[in-house]
């Protein structure tokens, strides 16, 4: 089950964050998942869960927002949803001359952090990374 690298890989990027802002516990973590990732919602939620405990997101919310994959011909410009499976070649001329736009996306979106005073500060530096 790689949800439970992938939830280990993100409690650990968050932990070190908050370690280095001096940020003591975690409220959410909101990741960002392309529907393309190969990843299995509850599985994922349940590993995150496991990950978290010992830690400073013990009791953190996981929220997950999805991205749809998209699609673009280079034959003929035209953008299409993939869905699931993936239509990768293009509907509109059969061209299998295709790139991938979205929806393999895995990445921590935001961190809220659990005390109020702190987040404004840690939320900025993030950011200027």
């Amino acid at each position: 089950m790689h949800e439970m690298s992938l939830a280990l890989a993100v409690v650990e990027q968050v932990a070190d964050a908050a370690r280095a802002r001096g940020i003591g516990a975690v409220r959410r973590v909101v990741l960002r998942v392309g529907e393309l990732a190969g990843v299995v919602p509850d599985a994922l939620a349940f590993c995150f869960e496991l990950a978290c405990e010992g830690t400073v997101l013990a009791g953190a919310e996981l929220a997950t927002e999805w991205l749809a994959g998209r699609a673009r011909c280079r034959a003929c410009g035209h953008d299409w949803a993939t869905g699931l499976p993936p239509q990768l070649a293009c509907p509109a001329c059969d061209s299998a001359d295709t790139v991938l736009l979205s929806g393999r996306e895995l990445e921590i979106g935001s961190v809220h952090w659990a005390e109020p005073e702190a987040a404004t500060a840690a939320t900025a530096a993030i950011e200027e990374e």
